[in-house]
């Protein structure tokens, strides 16, 4: 259990030394979110409409932002070699890089969005579908996100590639909590869609770190 917490604590101290990863994630976050009533103009009932959709795929981009982070300075210093012999399973190794990684990245997300949905006019009846589906969702975006990050760790410019293979991925998460906001917007139920969502995630928690490690080997090799 210490080693696996110690790579998180790494993760962790990288990324608060660095201020690169959390940060510039929140801030298009906020900026494109806040871009939004600007280029659709300022009436309330289109924001309100169009607010649930909007903050997912703000969140969705700001995540994806920051993924070549998680596996690129490792895969080019070496220190990924070290930690692919380390006792500790490289599975567990990408799952407390992806526990990191959401850390800096999602739960700032979390914080941020009730204000930009304020920002965007969303019902106030809507805030706690919004927030569950972020919590529910934003841990599915950082697993899967591993996936394409190992698969393109060490390519030059390999970001490109990283959202080439990973924004299909991301689809069902990014429907279901739009739609999850916008049901409880409408004071319809939001239940069946966050139970998705979080059945999603629950999925990708134990999988995808075994497909990402394996493309962390061939990686590394």
């Amino acid at each position: 259990m210490k080693p696996f917490l110690a790579i998180i604590r790494r993760d962790l101290a990288i990324a608060f030394r660095t201020g690169g990863g959390g940060a510039l994630g929140v801030a298009f976050f906020v900026i494109a979110a806040t871009l939004v009533p600007f280029g659709v103009g300022p009436v309330p009932e289109l924001l309100a409409r169009i607010a649930p959709g909007m903050l997912w795929i703000a969140a969705l981009l700001a995540c994806l932002l920051t993924l070549d982070r998680l596996f690129q300075a490792d895969v080019e210093d070496g220190s990924m070699d070290v930690l692919a012999l380390a006792p500790l399973p490289l599975e567990l190794v990408v799952l407390g890089k992806c526990i990191a990684h959401w850390l800096t990245t999602g739960l700032p997300l979390l914080l941020a969005a009730p204000v930009m949905a304020l920002t965007l006019g969303l019902p106030e009846g809507a805030y706690p579908a919004m927030i569950a589906s972020l919590a529910l969702g934003t841990p599915a975006l950082s697993v899967i996100g591993a996936i394409g990050a190992a698969l393109t760790a060490g390519m030059r410019r390999g970001g490109v590639l990283t959202a080439v293979l990973v924004l299909p991925l991301y689809v069902p998460t990014l429907i279901l909590g739009a739609l999850a906001v916008n049901a409880s917007a409408m004071n319809l139920p939001a239940a069946p869609y966050l139970m998705l969502s979080g059945a999603i995630t629950l999925a990708a928690l134990p999988l995808a770190p075994f497909v990402a490690a394996a493309g962390l080997r061939l990686a590394i090799r």
